[in-house]
């Protein structure tokens, strides 16, 4: 399939009532409270409503699941029967609150959502997709799957898919899977795709996957200095974890949260912090629920007060006392940046954002600072017990 890139960059509608949905639909959004559509919300859904493809910019708290349910709930044909389409999330919880959403902007024109996830019992998910009420799938990649290979789950008449957070569930390591379930669906299907970043994996999937796709996107809004204190070191990259180490001992009782790109790099700085008397907790694509809920509660109650993880974590957490984040490695762009850094300084508390730029990363770095509209100073790293600083490159 071939891709066609059209940036939109203006919206027309300034009330949910200029969109032409159906009047069931309309008096759902009116119950809902909602008057002015999102940004996202006016720039996708009349593409979606004219039945094209859309990639969407955007990240979470914008509105996008209203975006894609309101024209997925007109798509839908009532007398049909099987489920005509498909929601495919990264976690449990994204699911679940897809399919919540869909039930209320449907309450007049039901389109019976099921949710597809592991950690619960299969025979209800089975039951429900047997239903003949039962037009639209919500999960996670790899109960989706399960169901595939027991033959409970039939794709051949979606009408319309949907990959929600698509480079969170590149993080997690699903893109195999995604594209697995994909294979299993019509060409003639409409596509749309939700990202907070656009790395070169997700657009290899918008090339192969999606039909001359509309790109829509919403500007990214940085927290302001007055919120996040934002902060770098030039460090050798070999002394990181030693600058790290002097950052923690420097803080009384902190909460931090030290990005890496990579499981095994999450992995590694893991264990070194645990062999040296620090109590971690870690966190990426490769634990299983139990272990990302386990780690979770751990930090977020304060038992282990530093969380090491990949950008896994960068969205959808509210934890409300993070005091640090520290981004041990530079993140791949200013999106990543910003969503890293809005893990602190939340509900309008003071936060500090720490970034370690080692030699390699000055040039990339310099890029992200020159994109936010906030100040980003450099400092010297404190003392170590060994009453010296980390070494730093020359400025």
């Amino acid at each position: 399939m071939t891709t066609e890139t059209t940036t939109t960059t203006e919206a027309t509608h300034a009330s949910f009532s200029d969109f032409p949905v159906s009047a069931q639909t309309h008096k759902a959004v009116a119950e809902q409270g909602w008057d002015a559509p999102t940004e996202i919300q006016k720039l996708t859904i009349p593409a979606l409503l004219e039945g094209e493809d859309v990639v969407g910019l955007a990240q979470t708290g914008s509105g996008k699941t209203a975006a894609f349910s309101i024209p997925l709930i007109e798509a839908m044909d009532k007398r049909a029967r099987g489920i005509q389409a498909l929601i495919i999330v990264p976690t449990r919880e994204l699911a679940s609150q897809a399919a919540d959403e869909l039930k209320s902007l449907s309450r007049h024109n039901p389109v019976k959502p099921v949710v597809l996830c592991g950690g619960t019992s299969i025979k209800p998910q089975i039951n429900a997709l047997r239903g003949r009420a039962t037009k639209v799938a919500v999960g996670t990649p790899g109960r989706i799957l399960d169901h595939l290979q027991r033959g409970t789950l039939q794709l051949g008449s979606i009408k319309y898919l949907v990959l929600d957070e698509a480079d969170r569930m590149l993080d997690m390591g699903f893109a195999p899977d995604v594209g697995r379930i994909l294979s299993h669906t019509p060409d003639s299907r409409q596509t749309a795709l939700f990202s907070a970043t656009m790395p070169k994996e997700i657009k290899g999937i918008v090339n192969r996957h999606m039909r001359s796709p509309r790109w829509v996107a919403v500007e990214t809004k940085a927290p302001t200095v007055d919120t996040v204190e934002q902060i770098y070191y030039r460090v050798d990259g070999k002394e990181k974890t030693t600058a790290l180490k002097a950052l923690i001992d420097s803080e009384e009782k902190p909460l931090i949260i030290v990005f890496r790109r990579t499981k095994r790099g999450a992995t590694n700085l893991h264990r070194q912090l645990e062999r040296q008397g620090y109590r971690a907790g870690l966190l990426h694509g490769g634990k299983t629920q139990s272990q990302r809920t386990k780690a979770l509660a751990s930090f977020n109650d304060g038992r282990t007060r530093i969380l090491v993880a990949t950008n896994v974590a960068a969205r959808g957490l509210d934890i409300p006392n993070v005091s640090h984040v520290i981004n041990y490695d530079l993140p791949e762009d200013v999106d990543t940046y910003v969503h890293r850094i809005g893990r602190t300084a939340r509900a309008g508390k003071h936060g500090i954002a720490v970034s370690l730029i080692g030699e390699a990363e000055v040039r990339e770095f310099n890029q992200i600072k020159k994109k936010l509209p906030v100040e980003v100073r450099e400092e010297r790293l404190p003392k170590t017990s060994g009453g010296h600083s980390p070494r730093r490159n020359a400025a």
